[in-house]
């Protein structure tokens, strides 16, 4: 499809970064903050490297791009070479011992950044680097692996491993539950733009039909967490990040929690391991077998 391409005829390295991380992050904003650039100067590279290749990559509005056909096909062999290359890097900078771990905010927030006392002292001599994993994101750019909610349908993946299947309902403060004693639902709903379906999806699982109601929105399911505790209204959310708050009686859930079909999962990069990450990955295990289970 492409030609035969000679060394002095591939197209720019710049271009195919842009496309990759594009195309991988599904936004030409989160591009641009992964690559250090403007949006814009992804979208020109995106644009020259069609050109240099003669097909269109995209296709769509610009606010919902999709990969073409041809795009499809380019993709994975470029986020296979570029991670490579990370790996590469990283290795020869690391005397082995450091851990390149991308988080959703969250769980960062919420749930592991916590814990992580603890694995710093079961194992020592690990560095630790956390970076963001945006919200639809499922790999990151020279992470050994990455920590985020996964559907139960990637469970089969060998590079995949659960540690805590994942419940959620409405919480809100124990003052507002009393106030809404009648319809907990009425009270009003916060919600998280991370997770825009967080409603729908706890309708669905709970068999409840919702009223159409105003929802204020957050830009992540901490910051919504945190409107709750404030006891600004109720929000959609899922167990293991509010167990303490639950636990302390900072908020209450008065429906209970709900079992969704999704999991908090650790996601490799490959199939290897080298012992951090097979040590993060077994603490990860442990550290969700101790969460206690939802109250029904």
């Amino acid at each position: 499809m492409f030609g035969n391409l000679t060394s002095s005829s591939l197209p720019s390295l710049n271009a195919l970064r842009a496309f990759e991380a594009m195309a991988r992050t599904g936004r030409a904003t989160l591009a641009a903050d992964e690559l250090h650039v403007t949006h814009s100067a992804v979208s020109r590279q995106v644009k020259a490297l069609e050109a240099s290749l003669g097909v269109r990559l995209f296709s769509g509005p610009k606010h919902r791009l999709t990969l073409t056909p041809a795009g499809q096909k380019l993709l994975p062999a470029l986020t296979r070479a570029f991670d490579e290359i990370a790996a590469a890097v990283r290795n020869l900078r690391s005397d082995g011992e450091d851990l390149y771990l991308a988080v959703n905010a969250s769980i960062s927030v919420k749930w592991l950044i916590p814990r992580l006392a603890g694995f710093t002292a079961a194992y020592p001599g690990v560095r630790l680097h956390l970076e963001e994993l945006p919200s639809q994101a499922t790999s990151h750019r020279g992470a050994q692996a990455v920590v985020r909610i996964v559907p139960n349908g990637r469970l089969a993946d060998p590079l995949v491993t659960p540690f805590i299947q994942n419940h959620i309902g409405p919480a809100m403060t124990p003052t507002l539950a009393e106030r809404f004693a009648a319809d907990p639902l009425a009270a009003p709903r916060l919600s998280a733009q991370s997770h825009p379906q967080g409603w729908a999806i706890w309708a669905a699982v709970a068999g409840v039909e919702l009223s159409p109601a105003p929802e204020q929105p957050f830009a992540h399911l901490h910051f919504a967490l945190d409107a709750a505790v404030a006891g600004l209204g109720v929000a959609i959310l899922p167990w293991p990040l509010i167990a303490e708050e639950i636990a302390e009686g900072r908020l209450v859930a008065p429906l209970g929690f709900r079992r969704t079909e999704t999991a908090f999962a650790l996601i490799a990069a490959t199939p290897a391991a080298d012992r951090p990450l097979t040590a993060f990955r077994d603490w990860l295990v442990t550290e969700g077998a101790s969460t206690p289970p939802p109250p029904g």
